[in-house]
């Protein structure tokens, strides 16, 4: 019952860890009362958050993401003001509760306890809470049922602090029967597309505008920290191509030994009429079998398309009677040597005479040969060969690991005795900063980025190893980074290079397209939103046009369309742009129906255009600049939602959630107003600057 648990030890403290008792994770089992005379980072009321403690939930926050990912989580991730601060203001809200929890004498019953325990699914067996798991739970992570159900008994006291406002959270109903009718919401229209690309061939760049934009745009131009480095890789490849010379004895005996990997043995469908003799039969009895047989094999050959009839009328073995006498396809080895070979004399529709077996006379017809097909060993040699070093290079990787580890260990300042000992490569990288690969736009065709080995050099392993204090302070090499079980890397710095501004001349290119994508783009918006507004000026004529009594006959839909073409190349002519391309309200495409469940792959910017349209009057106008382009939207038609779609019946619950969570921290704002707190002089250092910068 136990096994999957003593089996799997890590997972079970991962889960304990975060599921079963959370108090440990940020302040330990001692973190409910903790007197020390480290500097305080926060003070809520007669408690503080000390760095220690900041410190050490930093490094077990850190320690849980890394064993969440396998080790590819990026530290950098939460070294960040960012990071710091959502981690002190855990700490902070935690102490908030646990002072209050203490003034208020808040408490949890035996009885509420034991509910608790029982009901966690880590601790049941078959959906039952179960002594025995219980115990060896705790035993696995090396915890007594004292402390843990004094932890508990403690969450569950600090859990009545918010617990109420979190679980008696709802949504009022007619704001709930609002929400699903704006979800349900669905529009049709059609969409005008003004393509950035199509206003490219009229954006001139001048060199004063490139210079301009290079002064103005500093800081994102700065390249981080780089470093260039010198690498070995130690994957299949380096293994296979050690794998010294194999000989054609040792080819042709793998070839032998798996010959049915290169070659379809011969097999024949055949089917048989079977005289019996007894075992111990007389020589007469023998005698008369024989020429039953023989008779069988003359009546046989003289009407070979009847053979199967003639199988169920002759034919002693019952088994196969019923079906012609067909045994199917029979392989060379499955029959007694004699019959065997009788059975591979044969040719399509041959009959054999009658051949003796352990039951009797057998009479076989062949239905279908096929020859024995596939590749010599000349023809499969390169196979061969491949498949041989693949086994070889699987035994030689484990060595070359070994000695790898032991190579670079003892030649700490340089990659070339390992790579002359295991005949690797030393490689050449550069652009890789701490939390990234540069892009060949910043760094050039040699980058990182556009290596084949790109995926090895960007995982994060290997990126914490380059900006070690061993790798890149003392010039060490790395130890044997694995990046999966058939990868290995061992990596050294050969030059850091600061943050700086590369110079005019290296980002010129860039510069040049960023102008050209800039220009274009407004250029498509200034086309579209003249567009826009010429739709627009003609739509309001002619609903104004439509409000008035006449009896005219109103105008064909051509005839509006020839109208709005009209007055946008009016319009256009009184731009400075009048030589690029300007699109007109015959230029929509295809209706297309939306809701905010069902997009219809719009997307979001341009969805929420659509449904920013007033829609009192229709058809109706919007437009927004997107990424690349500039789109005009006509709202052809609107269906009011409903409140009884079944993909919404679980959204109340979901809005409550969100809700009480809301009002949660809500109340955790007054309680820190009510209590005081603050962040010190310290605790502001820390989070601005990290563990290492605050003293």
């Amino acid at each position: 019952m136990f096994d999957f648990i003593r089996t799997h030890q890590r997972l079970m403290q991962l889960i304990l860890l975060i599921l079963v008792v959370p108090s440990f994770v940020f302040l330990g089992i001692s973190g409910y009362s903790v007197v020390t005379a480290d500097p305080a980072v926060a003070e809520i009321g007669t408690l503080t958050v000390t760095k220690q403690e900041f410190t050490e939930a930093q490094r077990n926050q850190l320690q849980q993401m890394q064993e969440s990912s396998q080790g590819r989580f990026d530290p950098v991730l939460l070294d960040n003001p960012q990071a710091r601060q959502a981690l002190l203001d855990q700490l902070i809200d935690r102490k908030v509760q646990i002072a209050l929890a203490t003034n208020e004498r808040f408490s949890v019953s035996d009885n509420a306890l034991r509910r608790a325990i029982a009901a966690m699914p880590q601790l049941q067996v078959d959906g039952q809470f179960s002594a025995d798991r219980y115990h060896e739970v705790l035993e696995s992570v090396g915890l007594n049922p004292r402390d843990f159900e004094a932890s508990q008994r403690a969450e569950l006291a600090l859990d009545t602090v918010l617990g109420p406002v979190r679980d008696t959270a709802s949504l009022p109903a007619p704001v709930l029967d609002a929400l699903k009718r704006a979800l349900t919401e669905e529009r049709t229209v059609r969409l005008q597309v003004f393509p950035a690309s199509e206003y490219l061939k009229n954006v001139q760049i001048t060199a004063d505008d490139v210079k301009a934009w290079y002064d103005s745009h500093q800081d994102a131009l700065r390249l981080p920290d780089q470093v260039a480095i010198d690498y070995l890789v130690l994957d299949e490849a380096a293994a296979v191509a050690s794998v010294p010379t194999i000989s054609d004895d040792q080819l042709q005996d793998y070839y032998e030994q798996n010959k049915t990997r290169y070659v379809v043995p011969a097999r024949v469908n055949v089917s048989h009429i079977l005289v019996k003799l007894p075992a111990g039969a007389s020589d007469e009895a023998s005698k008369a079998a024989l020429a039953s047989a023989q008779e069988i094999t003359r009546r046989a050959r003289a009407e070979p398309a009847q053979f199967a009839e003639l199988a169920r009328k002759e034919s002693q073995d019952a088994g196969t009677a019923r079906d012609g006498g067909n045994l199917g396809w029979v392989q060379r080895g499955t029959l007694p040597l004699p019959m065997e070979q009788s059975v591979f004399a044969l040719k399509q529709g041959d009959i054999s005479d009658p051949v003796k077996g352990p039951d009797g006379y057998h009479v076989f017809i062949a239905n279908q040969v096929q020859p024995e097909k596939g590749e010599t060993f000349e023809e499969a040699r390169t196979k061969v060969e491949a498949e041989v070093r693949r086994q070889l290079a699987a035994d030689q990787f484990a060595d070359m690991a070994t000695k790898l580890t032991s190579l670079v260990y003892d030649n700490p300042s340089s990659l070339e005795p390992a790579a002359k000992d295991l005949g690797l490569q030393v490689r050449h990288a550069q652009g890789i900063a701490r939390d990234r690969l540069l892009s060949t736009e910043e760094i050039g065709p040699d980058a990182a980025m556009a290596s084949p080995d790109a995926a090895i050099l960007g995982d994060v392993r290997v990126r914490q190893a380059l900006f070690s204090s061993q790798v890149l302070t003392d010039k060490q090499n790395s130890g044997v980074i694995e990046i999966s079980p058939d990868t290995m890397a061992v990596v050294r710095v050969g030059e850091l290079i600061q943050s700086h501004v590369p110079p005019l001349e290296k980002v010129e290119p860039y510069i040049q397209e960023q102008l050209k994508d800039e220009r274009a783009q407004a250029a498509a918006v200034a086309a579209g939103q003249e567009a826009l507004a010429a739709i627009q000026a003609q739509s309001a004529v002619s609903a104004a046009d439509n409000a008035k009594p006449t009896n005219a006959v109103a105008p064909t839909e051509a005839a509006v369309a020839d109208s709005a073409k009209s007055a946008d190349v009016a319009a256009s002519t009184e731009t400075a742009a009048a030589d690029q391309p300007v699109k007109t309200a015959e230029g929509f495409d295809a209706p297309v129906t939306v809701s905010r469940l069902d997009p219809a792959g719009l997307g979001k910017i341009v969805l929420d255009a659509v449904f920013a349209i007033d829609a009192d009057t229709l058809p109706a106008y919007g437009g927004v600049s997107v990424p690349q382009a500039y789109v005009i939207v006509q709202l052809d038609h609107v269906t009011p939602g409903t409140t009884d779609k079944p993909a919404l019946d679980g959204l109340g619950a979901q809005l409550a959630q969100v809700w009480g969570s809301v009002e949660q921290q809500a109340l955790m704002v007054d309680l820190r107003q009510a209590m005081g707190v603050k962040t010190t002089e310290d605790g502001k250092k820390l989070i601005a600057e990290g563990a290492g910068g605050s003293n």
